[in-house]
């Protein structure tokens, strides 16, 4: 069997894969952290995967120059891009499809094996999250 030419799959079916791949390392981080209750699972998870919080590590990663390669920029823009017919229930339109092409991003990554380069993404969004979630409130 041939390798198939992932980056020809277009963007709901990258953002499919994509969204899944990338919660099972949330999921994972967590445990590894220590939280072990479901509906804290659930909850913490929430502000690494909700739509809103893909849209601002996206937004971060599109302002820093050279972070994602050209090849990065063109997965994720063909997922925020495609024409979805749903749209999240606690999302404005354009957050929905930002985090769609984060999703469609996460998933050329896992689909094209580059393994290294996913991992270092998602443990730089785990980062970003986390030290977001230590700044004092105001």
């Amino acid at each position: 069997m041939s390798e198939k030419d992932w980056s020809l799959l277009n963007g709901l079916a990258l953002a499919y894969v994509g969204d899944a791949a990338y919660e099972v390392y949330v999921r994972d981080h967590l445990l590894q952290k220590g939280w072990t209750k479901p509906n804290d699972l659930h909850r913490r998870a929430t502000h690494y995967v909700s739509a809103k919080a893909q849209a601002a590590l996206m937004h971060v990663m599109l302002e820093q120059p050279e972070f994602l390669s050209e090849e990065e920029v063109t997965m994720y823009k063909r997922g925020r891009n495609a024409k979805s017919h749903t749209t999240a229930k606690n999302a404005d339109v354009t957050t929905y499809r930002i985090s769609t092409g984060f999703e469609a991003l996460f998933g050329y990554l896992h689909l094209t094996k580059q393994v290294a380069r996913f991992e270092e993404l998602v443990r730089w969004c785990i980062q970003q999250v986390e030290g977001l979630e230590d700044e004092p409130k105001k």
